[in-house]
């Protein structure tokens, strides 16, 4: 069996990369350890069975078994519409694999703080859940939590088949998200906040940057949010993350003011490294064509 992480008390900190802190000892659906339905170690058994699976071909380390367990090994980030927990799946005696899980909050403990501006061009069919989600009742969150979810997953997808640096997303649960970890170990990969770059790692970094936002705009599409914090460098290379706000540059009427906002949050970050200050209104004009706006 895997030796769990001592317990320690949960730190966050910009500066130093982030690793899983140990969750309470109680399973991670609820339930208690000592559940009779429950597999004989681990916190639960693999939900594979009954999910949304992610896009073939699929990667060979993707644990597929019935037979596997899932163990939470702690929290690698809180937020305030998901948490992150470092999870492992494995069929018992194997190595297994390593996952992020992303838990989108319930009803009663989530706050959502996405501009309703993301959601234009998302709309629902039935009006009854369209006020639901306007007015942020009970139910309405639901349908958000499920929303937010279901686009973060479906955008990964599409992302990764196309070939841009995004992680695997391997399945989708109700409002869980598993993801392929980014990292070392059980050591999570730093965000480009956390970088100090050499002249010319800083150009490498911005060189893929660009092209991943080319690949997004050619697919008529703004990250949304873009900044350093949703940015991970694994080993030199650039991998986007929190992605359940993309916005369609053309069905969402304020797609090139997300495009514009993105631009400049990360080209204000290479701009305060010694980057080119005019980078980012070249790279913003370069997208804006790429993506047929122009």
């Amino acid at each position: 069996m895997r030796e769990r992480i001592p317990r320690r008390r949960p730190r966050f900190d910009d500066d130093e990369p982030v690793r899983a802190v140990p969750r309470p000892d109680y399973a991670v659906d609820g339930r208690a350890d000592t559940d009779i339905d429950g597999p004989p170690e681990g916190d639960r058994w693999s939900t594979w069975t009954g999910a949304q699976h992610g896009p073939v071909p699929r990667p060979d380390w993707v644990v597929t078994a019935h037979a596997a367990v899932d163990t939470d090994l702690g929290v690698l980030k809180t937020g305030k519409e998901a948490d992150v927990h470092l999870l492992q799946r494995a069929v018992p005696d194997s190595p297994g694999m390593l996952v992020a899980a992303k838990r989108y909050r319930t009803a009663e403990h989530r706050m959502f703080h996405r501009d309703a501006g993301y959601q234009e061009g998302r709309r629902v069919r039935r009006s009854r859940e369209t006020r639901a989600m306007a007015n942020r009742t009970a139910f309405g969150r639901d349908l958000l939590s499920g929303q937010w979810a279901a686009a973060e997953f479906a955008a990964l997808g599409t992302l990764w088949s196309a070939g841009l640096p995004v992680p695997y997303p391997v399945q989708l649960d109700g409002t869980e998200l598993l993801l392929e970890f980014v990292g070392h170990g059980e050591q999570t990969a730093p965000r480009l906040a956390q970088v100090r770059p050499t002249p010319a790692e800083l150009a490498d970094l911005w060189a893929q940057l660009g092209e991943a936002l080319h690949g997004l705009a050619r697919l008529g599409w703004a990250h949304g949010d873009l900044s350093a914090y949703n940015l991970l460098v694994h080993d030199g290379r650039l991998v986007l993350i929190d992605l359940p706000q993309v916005v369609d540059l053309v069905g969402n009427p304020h797609g090139a003011e997300f495009l514009v906002r993105d631009v400049r949050r990360v080209a204000e970050w290479f701009t305060a490294r010694g980057g080119d200050p005019e980078a980012g209104e070249h790279l913003f004009h370069s997208l804006v064509a790429e993506a047929g706006l122009g």
